[in-house]
This record gives structure tokens, sequence and C-alpha cells, in this order.
């Protein structure tokens, strides 16, 4: 299917998540096959398996659109390699957004999946990309901090 597919048409069906999520995630699934390259039908997925807790799905999409917001901005598919100055992350624009709200996603659902370290890791990226916290990165980043300290009983 081309780029110009309309995502709500594409979702029709997964409007029910809660109450029939089987034939939502058939739904979700179906648009992911026929729009791939979609970046709202890539968001839908991403929020359908976060909000079902399916959390490796949910780290799949994030991936996914993080690498989709990258090319749109012309920077490194790597989020290792980007720095602050590669975009202007500040800006209120979609793709900008759109990359820091995946680099956030990645790092929680890293977090929920149990891989600290690779949390971590992206939610500094997030935060060095966003000093304002816009997307929250830099309060999960400490909260997660605040965690392991408890933990370690500090």
């Amino acid at each position: 299917m081309n780029g110009a597919a309309d995502p709500l048409a594409l979702l029709a069906g997964a409007e029910a998540a809660r109450t029939r999520p089987l034939e939502s995630r058939a739904a979700v699934e179906r648009a992911l096959a026929a729009a791939p390259d979609d970046a709202a039908v890539r968001l839908a997925a991403y929020r359908f398996y976060f909000y079902d807790h399916d959390h490796a799905a949910a780290l799949d999409q994030a991936v996914l659109l993080l690498a989709g917001a990258a090319r749109r901005l012309n920077i490194a598919t790597d989020w290792r390699a980007v720095g602050p100055g590669d975009a202007e992350f500040t800006a209120h624009d979609f793709a900008p957004g759109l990359y820091l709200q995946a680099l956030v996603a990645l790092g929680y659902c890293a977090a929920r999946l149990g891989e600290a370290a690779f949390a971590r890791e992206a939610l500094a990226k997030a935060s060095e990309l966003d000093p304002t916290d816009r997307f929250g990165g830099g309060w999960i980043l400490a909260h997660l901090d605040a965690c392991a300290r408890q933990e370690a009983g500090d």
C-alpha cells in the first residue's frame, strides 16, 4: 500500500482494545502489514501494545518509530550516535517530538522488561536531547534511579 493510505481506515476494528482485545490486535496487525511505513499506524500499534502490557511488542514498535523519525530528521538511525545539535529537538514539530517520544518509549519498555542498563542508556539520551524534559525521559530515569537506590538500601 502507498503512503497515502488512511491510517484510520486501516485501523478499523482496533477501537475496542479493552473490550475486544483479540479483534483489536488483529486489526492492528492488518494495519501494520498494509502500511508498515506509516507513522500513525506504527504509533497506534505502539499504543495498543503498551496499553495491553505487551511491552516486548511495544518496544519493537518504538524501535521502528525511532528509526522512521530519524530518517525524517536526516540524523543517524542509531540513537546512541545522535547529539543535541543534530536536529531541532526543542521544536514543537512532528518529527522531533516523535523521535523523543519514541526514545522515551524505548527506555520505558526496556525498564518494564527488566533491561535496566539499556533503559537507563536510552532515557539518559532522551534527557540529553530534551533538556526541558517535555517528554518525561528524565523523570522516568530519576524514578528508576530512586527505585534502584531504595532496593540497594541507600
